[in-house]
């Protein structure tokens, strides 16, 4: 296994596995594709100030603009670009979205969802250009990654309490009487918003759904797990997930 890949495989177990349904030949690209996601997202979670994450996002921005450094990803994620494997624009525009975690709040459920279609949901339209994906099939593949995203979190909201770090929507938040600093204090306190943004992540899904071709599908495979998340109310990894994963790549649709 290649040093990017046990990166995955540790980091998005999920997308890890989603990958293996990739063909052979473009798998390492989509773990590349993945890594780089994760370095991202860790850009606000190891910065003690928001400033300092936005020097790391900066940082990534250089490599997609041609800066070259010696690093376990941006090295090889260098090389991809300059072979031509990703498109700069697809990557800088899960940069640019990734800046959102950087404010205190997310203002409305506008901004939400503009936030999850260029975070996971701009993964997803960049794994699927890789996988071949007409163009058309792009905006059903932004909606199921921007729904794994809100998977994410939706069900870990307690988790990013103790982060310090509140990523719902203040208006919906406010529409419960509640505000960012109730859900740090008590995460159990946005009960009601978050069954609110479940029906928005299952809208997403459906937004989604349908038959995916050949290698694609490996890109839309996350939003099974997603599914099966929000139905029961949290994480949870089985047998039974796997199982699900791989008869939607066998079948071809989600």
């Amino acid at each position: 296994m290649s040093p990017v890949a046990a990166i995955v495989q540790r980091h998005d177990p999920d997308r890890f596995f989603a990958a293996l349904f990739a063909p052979a030949e473009q798998r390492e690209s989509l773990f590349l594709l993945c890594a780089f996601n994760h370095e991202l997202a860790r850009a606000r979670e190891v910065a003690s100030q928001p400033m300092l994450a936005r020097i790391r996002l900066h940082w990534w921005r250089e490599i997609v603009e041609g800066t070259r450094r010696r690093h376990e990803v941006a090295g090889p994620l260098g090389e991809a670009l300059d072979s031509g494997v990703f498109q700069p624009a697809d990557l800088l525009a899960m940069i640019d979205a990734r800046d959102m975690e950087t404010d205190d709040s997310i203002p409305d459920l506008a901004s939400w969802h503009a936030y999850l279609a260029g975070t996971a949901g701009g993964l997803a339209v960049a794994a699927g250009r890789l996988l071949g994906a007409e163009p058309d099939i792009l905006p059903r593949l932004r909606s199921l990654g921007a729904a794994y995203g809100a998977a994410g979190q939706i069900l870990n909201v307690a988790a990013l309490a103790r982060q310090e770090r509140c990523l719902l929507p203040e208006d919906v938040l406010d529409a419960h009487g509640l505000t960012p600093s109730h859900v740090l204090h008590n995460p159990a306190s946005a009960a009601p918003v978050l069954a609110q943004l479940t029906q928005e992540a299952l809208r997403l899904m459906q937004a989604g759904a349908g038959r995916y071709p050949g290698a694609v599908i490996a890109a839309a495979l996350p939003s099974v797990l997603a599914r099966r998340d929000l139905r029961r109310g949290r994480h949870h990894r089985g047998g039974g997930d796997k199982l699900a994963v791989v008869v939607t790549a066998l079948l071809g649709r989600v």
